[in-house]
């Protein structure tokens, strides 16, 4: 569910299934912050192959304006947001590739500006030591296009179901933590069949 706590952000239908999205513009962060909160249901978001979401993603947070002073004329509209998530997610085991239930959550504080504004290579008059910078186009930016990225960002480097998981048959792809295959794991290599067929007639 979509419940931003003030105006300020726009609620569209842009993805092909229909869902609500939640998009930040510059127009109308110049008017006022805005303070957000969302439910986010399974499937609002294509994690792809790295994890999928189990429960309602919740995500709450601020988005403003910061005027960015680019020599005496120029003056850049970046979007910050900064914020927090939690939710419930599934991702495959490294070795046998069975979902893993895994919990994630973590804080953000993220600088946006407009595509293109550094190519330029002007000086920044806006500390971001502690905070990381993207982009956005058209003068908005969507939100979930931010929780997947930050998502993904939080996902352990290695993830398994259990320590001693025994992985896949790299013969025949039988997960060896429900039942042995019997499959030989010593590699053939593929220039000595010849003669394995001639000791398999004698």
């Amino acid at each position: 569910m979509l419940d931003p706590r003030r105006d300020g952000c726009r609620i569209e239908k842009t993805d092909e299934a229909g869902e609500p999205t939640m998009r930040f513009t510059v127009q109308d962060l110049e008017r006022e912050a805005v303070d957000f909160s969302v439910e986010l249901p399974a499937g609002a978001i294509d994690f792809g192959e790295e994890a999928s979401l189990v429960d309602n993603l919740h995500a709450d947070g601020r988005a403003e304006v910061l005027h960015e002073q680019r020599g005496p004329d120029e003056i850049v509209a970046d979007i910050r947001l900064r914020g927090h998530f939690a939710g419930e997610f599934e991702v495959p085991c490294a070795r046998c590739v069975e979902p893993v239930r895994q919990a994630l959550a973590a804080e953000f504080d993220l600088l946006f500006r407009p595509l293109g504004v550094d190519e330029a290579g002007a000086e920044r008059s806006i500390s971001t030591q502690e905070t990381e910078i993207g982009y956005y186009e058209k003068g908005s930016m969507q939100l979930e296009d931010v929780l997947r990225e930050q998502v993904l960002l939080a996902l352990p480097a290695r993830t398994l179901c259990q320590p001693e998981c025994k992985g896949l048959c790299p013969v025949c792809g039988q997960n060896r933590n429900e039942s042995s295959c019997g499959c030989s794991e010593r590699a053939v290599d593929p220039r000595w069949s010849p003669l394995s067929k001639l000791e398999s007639r004698s």
